[in-house]
């Protein structure tokens, strides 16, 4: 097995083995650590990103590990040579109140450039995963992007944080989308929404204020299935405004998010 197949492999076993745990646990899914008006962290959480971890660490053992749950670890993972990038549950709200929309991502980098990833939603049974020579497959099968040329006729995912960009109208974004495009729908996972724009189920993505981790593995499955991907802007603590599209409606997605 080439190293890169092995890589692709791994992020497919760590997404698997957290999510599995999840699964397992379903009962489980409402022992919070801690709760705001907007988020919510779970027990689970963590131990899924232990779940994760440790898999790597079987085939990795010095290959550095950022994760949702452990931030901090940023600065000397970016300084790695290779970083693996957890979200141990994508979607958390949609986890605890028994919603199926959640799913677990694994990516690793070499040099800053995505390698592999691996997106696995347990509850709908689907695998997303691509590597540098693999195509974008969801449960094995090559999948693509959608031929929809036409913002006009788009389905747009999105999230909605009004905590994204302080000093902001919330939620601006949002009217300009949604009086353009064929609909608006906002499903509650940014890694999932992505791969859904990856299978084609759906034509453009945007999101303000998500997370490195949230869309780590879903930035290379998407464009491995033949669409763009796009950081539009960084801020501090791994924060990021993100745009994934079909290709066809980019410049134009850009456009009404004010990104153009």
């Amino acid at each position: 097995m080439s190293l890169e197949s092995e890589l692709l492999s791994c992020a497919m076993e760590a997404a698997m083995a957290a999510g599995q745990h999840a699964r397992r646990n379903w009962r489980r899914r409402t022992e919070a650590i801690s709760l705001s008006p907007h988020d919510v962290k779970l027990k689970l959480d963590i131990e899924c990103q232990e779940r994760a971890t440790a898999t790597i660490r079987k085939r990795f053992p010095k290959h550095a590990v950022l994760g949702e749950e452990t931030p901090s670890a940023g600065p000397r993972g970016h300084a790695s040579r290779w970083l693996w990038i957890i979200d141990p549950i994508d979607g958390t709200v949609n986890f605890s109140h028994g919603l199926p929309l959640w799913c677990c991502s694994v990516a690793v980098r070499r040099a800053g450039a995505t390698i592999a990833g691996a997106v696995y939603a347990p509850l709908l049974g689907e695998l997303y995963a691509a590597g540098p020579d693999s195509p974008a497959t969801l449960n094995g099968v090559r999948i693509k992007v959608s031929d929809v040329s036409s913002v006009e006729r788009a389905l747009v995912l999105t999230g909605l944080d009004k905590k994204a960009q302080p000093g902001k109208k919330p939620f601006a974004f949002f009217e300009r989308i949604s009086q353009t495009v064929q609909r608006t729908r906002v499903l509650g996972s940014a890694a999932l929404d992505i791969c859904q724009v990856a299978c084609g189920r759906a034509d453009g993505y945007f999101e303000t204020g998500i997370y490195l981790w949230d869309i780590a593995a879903a930035d290379l499955i998407v464009r491995s299935a033949g669409g763009r991907a796009e950081t539009l802007q960084t801020f501090e603590g791994h924060r990021l405004s993100f745009a994934a599209s079909n290709g066809r409606i980019h410049s134009e997605l850009k456009r009404l998010v004010g990104c153009a």
